[in-house]
């Protein structure tokens, strides 16, 4: 054997080891069969229809989004004419995308309408109908379009946050196609699917609001009631326990009112995390620390406003109202007499961020262990026999050289999985089918070299030149071949998500796999074949 094919063997062997150690790691003790086999299911990572898990199908409620952009932009152009002394009858909400401003005072018409114009630039104003000084103000748009791309992003970022501090074997969380603002969500191995529902559903508002009024009302009608029958300005009602206050009231909802704007959100949380409460023994708090941005906001606000009570506000309902003892200017703490699991969850909502509207589940489809064990045996099963058939005819067909043909098959097939295990890639049940057609791909490839090899020997070549032109004359169309199935799969691999992302990753890494096995391995394994056998003996092929 001459040096050249010796080095090549031994890069060969280098590549099996790599691969073995992938897949198994590396022995420092003798290790038994079921330990080693343990290791190979533990590397090779399984998709949620080969290990069970849930999957969803979540659709953003955008129009949420804007009618909350409709709300601020309101309350911008109330303190704005406000700050201004433009005098008008009432400035109210038209539907989600609307605002009339109703009856401005003549002489100061054009500069409110001035002045909303350069302030507002991504709402259309024209005349109120029936008015001669009023304005009905219309969202562009271009602005709704935007908002609603922006709450589908920041949804699914959101989502993916919560569903990765969960801790979940490759989860998916990616746009679904097949209908308007829709989210796939997919949990492989999720043991608890309705602790992770709730985890992606949690809203995770967080607002800190200045308490306008201590009492603890029974209903919002008795609010409304106490106050004339209509709120104060830049005053809203919420619902809490009837403890949340501190007021003394039968134990059951109250309603609560407080200022609209708050003073923070949880957009301006730096941390929150969970710990065991002082006052409530065996009940658990979140502590929250803001950002510096929203600490220099907090201390003038909380400084003015000492002896009164703060309302920590979640999910539109009361939690606590403490009061403000001194000023304060990054931290605080969420009482709310939490278990341990439930503030753990809290604290993972606070931290990832509020989701930017409400989701709505359109599907809901949970793979038991059972079935993905049944598709893995199918999967498996499928693919034996296929290797089987395909050994047994080019054996049969090429002779000894169909051996050759088996080897760089096994190899291509230990390659794929050990690459599936190095890059952490997901092994689905259509990528278990990318298996089988990469078996596929590799006999083809084979095919195309022999026939050619034979071509040559027919020529009467002798066997070391027919098995080099074979080779070379068949190396552009394998690579050909090769290179348009891989195009094809990256593009699946782009644009599709989950198990077809799968298929298209097996195929691609088996294909690549191929080129190495097909073309080097198997022309390593001729030439030693050659080396050793007489000059004048014929190739079995």
């Amino acid at each position: 054997m001459n040096s050249n094919l010796k080095w090549k063997a031994v890069f060969i062997v280098a590549v099996i080891l790599v691969c073995v150690v992938g897949l198994v790691g590396i022995p420092d003790t003798p290790k038994s069969f079921s330990i080693l086999k343990s290791n190979f299911a533990n590397r090779i990572k399984l998709g949620l229809d080969l290990q069970g898990g849930t999957h969803l199908i979540l659709q953003v409620q955008v129009q949420e989004a804007v009618s909350q952009e409709t709300d601020q932009t309101l309350d911008h152009i109330t303190t704005l004419l406000r700050d201004k002394g433009i005098r008008y009858e009432e400035i109210r909400k038209l539907g989600d995308t609307q605002i009339l401003v109703h009856n401005i005072a003549p002489e100061q018409a054009g500069s409110a309408r001035n002045l909303i114009s350069d302030q507002f630039p991504d709402w259309n104003i024209s005349p109120a109908p029936g008015e001669a000084s009023g304005y009905v103000l219309t969202m562009s748009p271009t602005r709704v379009s935007n908002i609603q791309q922006q709450t589908m992003d920041q949804a699914e970022e959101t989502i993916r946050r919560r569903i990765d501090a969960l801790g979940l074997t490759e989860p998916l969380v990616a746009p679904y196609g097949q209908g308007d603002n829709e989210i796939i969500v997919e949990l492989p191995g999720e043991g608890d699917p309705n602790r992770a529902k709730g985890v992606i559903q949690a809203g995770g508002q967080l607002e800190l609001h200045l308490v306008l009024d201590t009492t603890a009302y029974s209903s919002e009608a008795a609010a409304l009631a106490a106050h004339g029958g209509i709120l104060p300005p830049n005053a809203q009602l919420v619902a809490g326990k009837s403890s949340a206050s501190g007021a003394s009231q039968a134990a059951g909802e109250s309603w609560y009112l407080i200022d609209r704007v708050p003073a923070v959100t949880g957009r301006d949380l730096r941390s929150a995390t969970a710990v065991r409460s002082t006052k409530n023994i065996g009940f658990y708090d979140v502590d929250f620390t803001l950002s510096t941005e929203a600490g220099r906001r907090f201390g003038p606000f909380t400084e003015q406003n000492i002896g009164k009570q703060l309302g920590i506000v979640l999910e539109k309902r009361l939690q606590t109202a403490p009061v403000i003892n001194g000023r304060i200017d990054d931290t605080g703490v969420i009482e709310g007499q939490f278990g341990e699991q439930e503030a753990n969850d809290l604290g993972l909502v606070l931290r990832s961020g509020a989701l930017p509207a409400s989701i709505k589940y359109l599907e809901e489809r949970t793979v038991g262990p059972s079935l993905g064990a049944d598709s893995i045996r199918h999967g498996v099963q499928a693919s034996i026999v296929s290797l089987v058939v395909v050994m047994i005819f080019m054996v049969v067909y090429y002779q000894l050289s169909g051996v050759n043909a088996v080897v760089a098959l096994i190899l291509n097939l230990v390659i794929l999985l050990a690459a599936l295990a190095y890059f952490g890639a997901v092994l689905t049940l259509p990528g278990i089918a990318g298996v089988i057609l990469t078996i596929g791909m590799g006999v083809d490839s084979n095919v195309l070299i022999f026939e050619r090899i034979r071509e040559e020997l027919r020529a009467s070549k002798a066997p070391v030149s027919a098995v080099d032109l074979g080779f070379k004359r068949a190396f552009l169309t394998i690579v050909d071949t090769h290179v348009t199935t891989v195009v094809s799969a990256l593009f699946l691999g782009l644009f599709g998500t989950g198990p077809v992302r799968g298929f298209a990753i097996t195929l691609v890494i088996g294909l690549l796999a191929n080129l190495f096995t097909s073309v080097y391995v198997s022309r390593v394994i001729f030439d030693w074949h050659l080396a050793k056998m007489p000059r004048e003996a014929a190739l079995s092929i």
